[in-house]
């Protein structure tokens, strides 16, 4: 709960939030998936869908193309549509073979330990074939040295040649494709520290870093592969067909084509599913690597499906490389993200996940009420009586140094967090202004020749001194505890633990004190509280709406993957939280009756409405004329017994 909140338990400076990432993860993959398909099935429904020369179910067959030498139309190196050269229901071998190379000898001068799969008679189309091989390999030498490790895939009908090279092979019937098994990525960037008060034998060792120009690449490889045949996807425009998705298309090997000479035929899809590889999982390659296991998953896929992790890898994937290039990291993030979506669906729970999606629906929805409860109510407010102004300058500072520290550590951080961290800290700027009136005034005396004043708007009310007083009260005790503790916490990080500057060290002790102490900036609020034994003055709309969401962030804190300090500081407005119930309970408020502080919802509406209505007689009317059947002496008199809740019986109930 943002702090600055009226005598309330002035809620936690707003922490990088943990959740954030995960809903806009969350809010990225909703809204791909609503665009793939408006993009694939409304123009179809609209009747605006390109339609093709041939229909999808009288495509002709491989067997009846034309003859070479037969009269065709217009002959097309690009076919324009392209439909299966094989049944779905065929019956297939494969074989997979790993070499350094993309030129390929005759399979059988290749060595044995090369054949990394060899399964016979897998049957294309059959939903319910599901097989998995597991084996290990020797890593080539030129792939310990940042080399690619090619995949060669050698698919044929069921009895026929595989072999290229073999003389009864037929392109007809077989075919040969690869792909790459190891990825060449970004290495992450390592963070330079340093014992900042370390000896001056440790400094003279040190040896000056290489300038690096660039990102360092390096190749990755991960153990866990699917591969799936995908014999749902029919007759298909080829040249309208998504990029991602056209990669995997083999076409016929001849390039022959229909009567028409505009369409052709391609082979089986056979996807390597690289989607559910994880970053964290992978081995990068060097010559310390001797050998690999591999585990592979062989079965049949949706078209819809393999359309869909196609596009959403390759989107990804290029993400990746042009911020690995320089590219500025724009809304879609670096792939972190993304790479944190996966991580989630993986390695969680399915119940305890589909809980955290209606949470995170619900955490959005309350977030957004209590911004709004929280700003009508600071636009309401007309006096100073339970505001710690302390709380909220101090609320400033924490927000500041957070905003700081993700600053110093921006690699990966998104620019949706930095700019909702900065919104905070100018929505607590605008508390103080609606509490005090900050001044620029001349300091004559001092070094500084102008210094920033703090003064109040009106003269204070006894409620609103008792108010300054107790607010002073609490954050003496409240140094006592804290600046001991910062100490503390600045001498051990100083001696033991590395930084990358003294600028660094400075922040990093100040957002450590933040994350473990912040709860102590709450205090106060609950303090005078205590000394007012009175709630009545707070937002009460706004701190329901802040309190749900702390439960709703505890529940984030064992889900999403988080430092252990931020974790601690999730947990900590829960006691906070008790505390204020006790003091709701303990204060009780009488909601049907104009409070101690002369406000009562409904009124204040009504009274700003009436305030606000044009007058009905000039300026210079007769006073001694009766308005509404009342007296002005009557009017004033009961216009002053709701202000002050003298007239306790016609007070509406607030909101």
């Amino acid at each position: 709960m943002p702090a600055g909140t009226p005598a309330g338990p002035a809620a936690q400076p707003q922490d990088a939030p943990a959740d954030s990432t995960f809903k806009k993860i969350l809010q990225a993959v909703l809204i791909f998936m609503v665009a793939q398909f408006a993009i694939t099935n409304v123009p179809k429904l609209l009747g605006f869908a390109p339609k093709s020369t041939t229909p999808a179910g009288q495509a002709p067959s491989f067997d009846a193309k034309p003859d070479s030498g037969a009269n065709i139309g217009e002959y097309n190196p690009i076919p324009q549509n392209i439909a299966p050269i094989w049944p779905t229901n065929s019956s297939l071998d494969l074989s997979i073979y790993i070499s350094p190379s993309l030129i390929m000898p005759a399979l059988s001068q290749l060595p044995e330990e090369s054949l990394i799969l060899e399964e016979k008679d897998f049957k294309f189309g059959d939903w319910k074939e599901n097989r998995q091989i597991d084996t290990v390999f020797s890593v080539p030498k030129e792939v310990q040295n940042n080399g690619t490790l090619w995949a060669h895939f050698y698919i044929a009908l069921h009895g026929h040649a595989l072999d290229p090279t073999a003389k009864d092979y037929n392109v007809a019937s077989a075919y040969h494709f690869f792909r790459p098994l190891n990825q060449v990525l970004a290495k992450k960037k390592v963070k330079k520290t340093k014992m900042l008060l370390g000896s001056k034998n440790d400094t003279a060792e040190e040896e000056p870093e290489p300038l690096q120009t660039g990102p360092i690449m390096a190749s990755y490889y991960h153990p866990n592969f699917t591969m799936s045949f995908v014999p749902d996807s029919g007759y298909q425009s080829f040249v309208q067909m998504h990029p991602a998705v056209r990669q995997h298309i083999n076409l016929e090997a001849t390039g022959a084509r229909d009567n028409s000479g505009q369409m052709g035929w391609y082979y089986p899809i056979l996807y390597v599913n690289t989607f559910w590889q994880l970053r964290d999982h992978m081995t990068e390659l060097n010559d310390t690597v001797k050998s690999l296991p591999i585990h592979i998953k062989l079965n049949n896929l949706n078209n819809w499906k393999f359309a869909l992790y196609a596009s959403m890898d390759d989107s990804v994937k290029t993400n990746q490389r042009n911020v690995a290039n320089g590219a500025q990291i724009g809304a879609a993030g670096d792939g972190s993200e993304f790479e944190a979506m996966k991580s989630v669906l993986i390695d969680t729970n399915i119940y305890l996940l589909g809980t955290t999606v209606v949470v995170t629906i619900l955490h959005m929805v309350f977030e957004m009420l209590a911004f709004k409860s929280d700003i009508s109510h600071w636009r309401n407010k007309k006096d100073n009586v339970g505001i710690s102004v302390r709380t909220i300058l101090a609320n400033v500072f924490m927000q500041t140094i957070i905003f700081l520290y993700l600053m110093d550590n921006s690699d990966g951080t998104s620019w949706m967090i930095l700019f909702g961290q900065g919104m905070g800290i100018v929505l607590e700027a605008w508390k103080i202004t609606k509490t005090v009136d900050v001044r620029l005034r001349e300091a004559p005396e001092s070094v500084i020749p102008y210094r920033i004043t703090f003064e109040d708007k009106h003269k204070l009310s006894d409620t609103e001194k008792k108010t300054q007083e107790y607010d002073a009260i609490a954050f003496r005790y409240l140094y006592l505890v804290a600046i001991p503790l910062l100490g503390a916490y600045a001498v051990y990080s100083v001696l033991y633990d590395s930084h990358k500057s003294w600028y660094s060290f400075v922040i990093a002790t100040l957002v450590g004190s933040v994350y473990a102490y912040g709860f102590l900036m709450m205090v106060p609020s609950l303090y005078i509280n205590y000394r007012l034994k009175s709630v009545a003055h707070l937002p009460a709309k706004a701190m329901t709406y802040k309190f749900l969401n702390t439960f709703i962030d505890d529940l984030f804190a064992f889900t999403i993957k988080m430092p252990t300090l931020h974790r601690l500081a999730t947990l900590r407005d829960d006691v906070i939280f008790f505390v204020y119930l006790y003091q709701s309970w303990k204060y009780k408020v009488d909601y049907t009756r104009v409070n101690e502080f002369g406000q009562g919802g409904d009124d204040e509406e009504l009274e700003e409405k009436t305030a606000n209505k044009p007058l009905s007689a000039s300026p210079d009317a007769d006073a001694s004329v009766e308005v509404e059947g009342k007296s002005p002496a009557k009017l004033i008199e009961s216009e002053a017994g709701k202000a002050t809740g003298a007239d306790k019986g016609k007070a509406t109930k607030r909101k």
